[in-house]
């Protein structure tokens, strides 16, 4: 993934809204942009570092026999 082809908005400062040190992070390098309170979409670089991690995790389960499941995104009470 060429740098110059990327769509990355990079902030200079942190951003009012975002408190933990991480999220501040993730905001500023271009991962993720918030849509609306609590709603965030994930950038072409933070999409592809998830779903590196998503790999990760699922070698780590396949190794020691787990099973993977996909819950709904919103959950009854």
């Amino acid at each position: 993934m060429l740098l110059s082809n990327s769509f990355i908005p990079i902030l200079k400062n942190n951003p009012s809204e975002a408190k933990i040190k991480s999220h501040q992070l993730m905001l500023r390098v271009g991962m993720i942009k918030q849509a609306s309170a609590g709603i965030y979409s994930w950038l072409p670089l933070g999409f592809k570092v998830m779903k590196k991690i998503e790999e990760i995790v699922r070698q780590e389960q396949n190794k020691i026999g787990a099973k993977e499941i996909l819950m709904p995104t919103i959950q009854s009470s």
